[in-house]
């Protein structure tokens, strides 16, 4: 059964996405951003999307509300919330799930928070569009919201505008206004990246800390594989638009099966290296969606390309244990897997009887 799919557990599925398909037409040509992409989310579950820039994985969650322009974007397959396709939605149909189902965090909350309102507008708008409370209500429920979130003297500052904020409080704000009518699916769209490390583990904790709460599923977008590590239930590689590797986190990071997790593996720093390890890089660059190779995606910067099937055929996501699915034609070898891991250092289970026999 293709990843996705429902199954006999998609009845406890918050969000099921079904053959999801984005594309753009362009002067230049149509652009596929992303390609087939199917999996299932939990309540409580936290999934990460993992790759590089360009890779679809903003659009991929923009696109479940159609939060793109259409034209020139066109949305594909089925995304589901119990009964609902939000695909077949009409634009007024589906302002109902902007932000009350799926409630998003974006990147920079100076783009994100709009500079000419108070930041209590801003976080009570949602609530009394989709929940009809009164703005009496929704102010008191706003400060709550911010004193949940960490804003010190919430009372206080909502009449403040987001430049009188620091750029982690903005943040806090940004995650208040995605909360704000307890959605069912939270995106968090590289919701750490522009912050210092000490800002980003204590928005890290803070999602975490209101997911245990609520008990909504977290879908978090991210380039950093050591978020990724401490937060993560799942894991979706992507690259070129779809997902070439698909995990648990702790399998995935044990024994990483395909070229390019395994490139993205080897290309972490090491702090304390003695040694000072020279970086692995992926050579080349990302495709882009106006002219995706023929074969598999990934196989013009593969270093593992030797199966004539890598330039001429489109690999299917196949299962290669319980839970991991790859999308290549060569398997990484659960040695080669293993030693990026370590090389990478990331905490994975010791090898079992059998690995330390055979490597005695």
């Amino acid at each position: 059964m293709a990843p996705g799919m429902p199954d006999e557990s998609s009845a406890a599925a918050v969000l099921t996405v079904d053959h999801l398909d984005v594309r753009f037409a362009t002067k230049r040509g149509v652009a596929h951003v992303v390609r087939d992409l199917s999996y299932q989310l939990h309540a409580g579950e936290t999934l990460a999307i993992l790759g590089e820039s360009g890779s679809g994985k903003s659009v991929s969650t923009l696109a479940l509300t159609k939060l793109i322009p259409i034209p020139p974007g066109r949305v594909a397959g089925h995304v589901r919330i119990g009964d609902h396709d939000l695909v077949a939605m009409a634009e007024k149909e589906l302002l109902g799930y902007r932000g009350a189902r799926i409630g998003y965090v974006f990147q920079d909350p100076m783009t994100s928070l709009n500079p000419v309102h108070p930041i209590g507008r801003q976080v009570t708008e949602g609530m009394r569009f989709h929940l009809g409370v009164s703005e009496r209500e929704a102010r008191e429920r706003t400060v709550d919201l911010l004193r949940q979130v960490g804003i010190p003297d919430a009372e206080k500052r909502l009449d403040d505008y987001p430049h009188q904020f620091s750029g982690g409080m903005r943040q806090r704000v940004v995650i208040a206004i995605g909360l704000s009518c307890h959605p069912d699916v939270l995106v968090a769209d590289e919701a750490t990246t522009a912050l210092d490390v000490t800002t980003q583990a204590q928005i890290v904790e803070l999602v975490g800390r209101l997911q245990d709460e609520i008990g909504m599923a977290v879908i978090w977008i991210t380039h950093d594989l050591g978020v990724v590590a401490g937060i993560a239930d799942r894991v979706l590689v992507m690259y070129a638009g779809e997902v070439v590797e698909e995990a648990p986190v702790d399998l995935l990071y044990a024994t990483p099966r395909h070229p390019y997790t395994l490139g993205l593996m080897s290309s972490l720093p090491v702090l304390g290296d003695l040694e000072r390890r020279e970086l692995a890089a992926i050579p080349g660059m990302p495709p882009t969606p106006l002219a995706l190779p023929p074969g598999c995606g990934f196989h013009p910067r593969c270093a593992y390309r030797s199966d004539p099937r890598c330039e001429a055929e489109h690999p299917a996501l196949v299962e290669v244990e319980p839970g991991h699915r790859v999308r290549s034609f060569y398997e990484v070898p659960e040695s080669d897997a293993r030693a990026a891991a370590a090389a990478g250092r990331i905490d994975i289970e010791p090898p079992d009887a059998a690995d330390r026999s055979a490597a005695s």
